[in-house]
């Protein structure tokens, strides 16, 4: 659900392909089963043609690319962006099937979207493409089937458009569609902040294995959407120093620390961008620039800084080849969806930077999604600390079992991650 917007850099589906067989290749992976997951069960193209409230057509064009269901239903959000591409597309899919395994909740992978400007639209306009791309849909979704989820400019609003349209086509009311609804309309309590707690979870769980306290650690979050500001204001709490934020039109930088994520996120929701807004008091100001020696960044030079940690939390590939040699974080924690490019990888893995890969550190949010799925499938509820008690187990238990998977076999966080969903992937094609 991010609205952090940057440009991808290379083919995300290509890159993926040759990591997947790099680490099928050292850990036997059964050829069927590769030969499997190489190709996605089916992809899904329609065509939506929108009557404006002008009176005006114009023709978007949605996707639902359904990677593989051996461990359960295909599982992945919705994004309306102009850029969503099938090849993006099918990159996304593919991860939620390998994030799915490596968190352990019983759904495989898919995503999809439109290529469309939301912004552009009314609401009006987004509500009726919505439920149009529902209708063309209608046979390949559902609770059993293919279960969607927000992801960027999507949320809860449009997901219960969703839920609403394929009841009244199945004749039966069916919260189970979607994940991400409103909390009327069987939505769960601490889905908001899953993705970005989890990914607290996670860094705290790897730390601790390392042996490193996150107190004072300085952290820098490029992408302050829902994921980025949530994990912000986690990672302050447990008492990291936030020193930069940045949205897709800037952002700002304070060596001595930022004293209230609350107050950055408001001036931001009153400004429409986050650049300037230095605060101090009840004050948000380019003012009080100069007295907290606050120095204004781009996107790009977010990741530059002489931080601990560093999180990238907007869209895929904005880690390249040319940006990781200057990267000074010892730990880069990927709460984006593949914000490194594989030439990336390699130059930030001999520089020995500690890379928490995407498909491990970003799925809780897929974690309180099966949560939600369960609490609808069994007409269940539990409480915001039920589900954080039951995040935690899951995304600590995943942290674990990747840590020892590098550890045992002298490997990456990210191709220990990889391996962890091999090979839950292949226990399930056995019985599948």
């Amino acid at each position: 659900m991010e609205e952090e917007l940057f440009m991808v850099q290379a083919n995300p589906w290509t890159r993926t392909k040759q990591l997947l067989q790099s680490v099928a290749a050292e850990t036997h992976l059964d050829p069927l089963l590769l030969a499997t997951l190489l190709e996605h069960d089916k992809i899904i193209e329609v065509s939506l043609p929108l009557e404006k409230d002008d009176g005006s057509i114009e023709v978007y064009k949605g996707y639902r690319i359904q990677h593989n269901n051996i461990k359960g239903p295909y599982k992945g959000g919705l994004r309306y962006h102009p850029h969503v591409s099938i090849d993006e597309v099918k990159a996304l899919s593919f991860w939620m099937t390998m994030k799915n395994a490596v968190v352990d909740v019983p759904f495989g992978g898919g995503k999809g979207g439109i290529a469309v400007a939301p912004k552009k639209l009314s609401e009006a306009e987004l509500e009726k493409l919505t439920r149009l791309f529902v209708r063309k849909l209608v046979h390949d979704i559902g609770p059993r089937v293919d279960v969607p989820a927000p992801d960027v400019n999507t949320n809860p609003k449009i997901m219960s458009w969703i839920v609403d349209e394929y009841s009244k086509l199945v004749g039966k009311y069916v919260p189970a569609v979607v994940t991400g609804k409103p909390i009327d309309t069987g939505g769960s309590q601490g889905r908001t902040e899953a993705t970005g707690l989890g990914g607290m979870f996670t860094l705290l769980a790897i730390l601790q294995k390392l042996g490193v306290n996150p107190k004072g650690l300085t952290v820098a979050v490029q992408g302050f959407g829902n994921v980025g500001s949530y994990i912000a204001r986690f990672l302050q709490e447990q008492g990291c120093t936030i020193v930069a934020l940045c949205d897709s039109r800037g952002g700002i930088y304070i060596p001595g620390g930022i004293d209230s994520i609350d107050q950055i996120e408001a001036c931001k929701r009153e400004k429409g961008y986050l650049a300037g807004c230095y605060c101090v008091g009840s004050v948000c100001d380019i003012v009080n620039k100069k007295p907290l020696r606050g120095i204004d960044i781009t996107p790009e030079e977010i990741l530059e800084l002489p931080v601990d940690v560093l999180v990238p939390a907007a869209l895929e590939d904005v880690i390249t080849a040319k940006k990781a040699k200057k990267i000074k974080a010892h730990f880069v924690l990927e709460m984006a969806n593949g914000p490194t490019t594989a030439e990336a990888d390699e130059i930030l893995d001999k520089k020995k930077n500690i890379i928490i890969p995407d498909i491990l550190a970003n799925s809780g949010g897929v974690a309180v999604s099966y949560f939600e799925w369960y609490q609808n499938i069994h007409k269940k509820q539990f409480t915001k600390e039920e589900v954080f008690q039951k995040l935690r187990g899951k995304m600590e238990k995943a942290a674990d079992t990747v840590f020892r998977c590098s550890k045992e076999k002298g490997i990456t966080l990210r191709k220990a991650a990889y391996t962890v969903a091999l090979e839950r992937l292949a226990k399930a094609w056995v019985k599948h």
